[in-house]
């Protein structure tokens, strides 16, 4: 049995490595991989049975949240969004066909429902040339995918083997984007153009959102290292994989994905040595003695291939050596004008999607919000505080009741830091917010039966 399941995790390997491939040489396929991932998912959630449809729900949502940047990059999707309105679809699907939720989960639906005001007055002050649907969706579809995801998943129980299929999935898609990426620029040297976020290594999309879910997969595969890379054979395939994104990864020139993911990793880490009994523990040591070594020949390389300027990026300075006047490469100021207007408006907000309007009138800044925390309190003001509030605190308090979700803190460190870097432009921190309240079992997978939920 594990040699059928070393067997097919190296075939999807494979298998998405080689659609990386594919769709460097004929783009028009992401499409196809769009609509595969659509069809598939919906086959699978509507014929499997009762008690397997939320895992097939969670892994299909899974899939799509780690493709989501890939299709945005090659054009695959239909819509923007369209990835956030797939995890949403399949979450009330299965809501719809009747699984059951926690009673205490409906302090999300109390956290979905206070973001209508905040809809309310953005449909009375966005200015008469916007669109008002595209800049209310665009603002909310992360938020509403969050709130969703969360209450399918509150206290949902699950085994870990099933939480680790639900990672792999979500892994998968990201051995696509780096292989894209090695084939869309496989010289550095000759796309530098000094210190500062570099499209074209990202495969000429944002390197923001490229380098938060390319650290989240340096992320999982640093999990399946610890978890699941028992054969030496297998953790020599993990930490070639890991390497190769996490080279990826930094070199995008964007900070944010690198920092969180260096986080959330340790943070795993730790929690993982503590838990582990006296035998596992010197393999534990084992693995993070094969990851650091892994780690320090990919920034070792990533400095070399850079020039240094890599190493001047970290230490906030331009390509001549010269230190950078804002570390934030400027989110400070925009965090701080969405204070000042929630200071200004601090009942119901400016409204969805007021706030970039209202910058580019006062600073000339079309730049979009980079903090969500920030973004929801301008917008909606002490609703808006309400509902982050929510957000922070329900998975600690669910936290109290439960610890045996080893991935607890790294899944919420990820949300949290994430939004702070990055917003909620990309479907992940949402999906990875909720996986913080599954309730992980361990020990024999349970018998197929209808599940319970307290």
């Amino acid at each position: 049995m594990r040699s059928n399941i070393f067997n097919n995790y190296i075939n999807l390997v494979l298998l998405h490595a080689s659609i990386g491939f594919g769709i460097f040489i004929f783009k028009p396929l992401s499409s196809f991989y769009f609509l595969a991932i659509v069809g598939i998912s919906l086959f699978k959630i509507l014929q499997v049975s009762y008690a397997k449809r939320p895992i097939y729900i969670l892994i299909s949502c899974a899939y799509v949240a780690g493709s989501e940047v890939f299709l945005r990059m090659t054009g695959g999707n239909f819509f923007y969004e369209s990835s956030k309105y797939l995890v949403i679809l399949f979450i009330v699907m299965g809501l719809l066909l009747g699984d059951n939720v926690g009673k205490k989960s409906y302090v999300y639906i109390i956290y979905l429902l206070i973001l209508i005001p905040g809809i309310i007055v953005g449909l009375f002050t966005l200015d008469y040339d916007t669109n008002v649907r595209t800049a209310i969706t665009f603002n909310l579809s992360g938020p509403v995918c969050l709130g969703v995801v969360s209450l399918y998943c509150y206290n949902r129980r699950i085994h870990m083997k099933s939480l680790q299929s639900i990672l792999l999935a979500a892994l998968l898609p990201l051995i696509s984007i780096t292989v894209y990426l090695f084939f869309y620029s496989p010289s550095i040297k000759d796309i530098l153009s000094g210190t500062q976020s570099n499209f074209e290594a990202s495969g000429g999309f944002g390197p923001n959102q490229v380098s938060t879910v390319l650290g989240l997969g340096v992320f999982l595969l640093t999990g399946r290292l610890f978890f699941q890379s028992k054969p030496m054979f297998l953790k020599v395939i993990n930490i070639s994989i890991l390497i190769l994104m996490a080279y990826r990864t930094i070199i995008t020139f964007s900070r944010g994905g690198v920092l969180v993911a260096i986080i959330i990793i340790l943070i795993f880490i730790v929690i993982f040595y503590i838990k582990a009994n006296n035998k596992l523990k010197s393999k534990v040591i084992f693995s993070l003695f094969i990851f650091g070594i892994g780690m320090l020949l990919t920034w070792f390389f990533s400095s070399i291939s850079t020039e240094g300027l890599i190493d001047k990026r970290y230490s906030n300075q331009d390509a001549l050596g010269r230190t950078k006047n804002d570390v934030t490469t400027g989110r400070a100021v925009l965090l701080t004008n969405e204070l000042n207007e929630f200071f200004e408006n601090p009942f119901f907000g400016v409204g969805v999607g007021k706030l970039k309007e209202l910058r580019f009138k006062k600073e000339g800044i079309k730049a979009a919000s980079h903090n969500e925390m920030s973004r929801i309190v301008g917008e909606h003001g002490i609703f808006g505080v309400i509902a982050f509030f929510i957000l922070l605190i329900i998975p600690l308090l669910f936290r109290f009741q439960n610890r045996r979700n080893i991935y607890f803190y790294s899944f919420y460190f990820f949300w949290f830091l994430t939004i702070n870097h990055s917003s909620m432009r990309i479907a992940a921190p949402a999906f990875i917010y909720g996986l913080c309240l599954l309730n992980v079992q361990y020990g024999r997978p349970p018998l197929h039966r209808k599940q319970i939920i307290k």
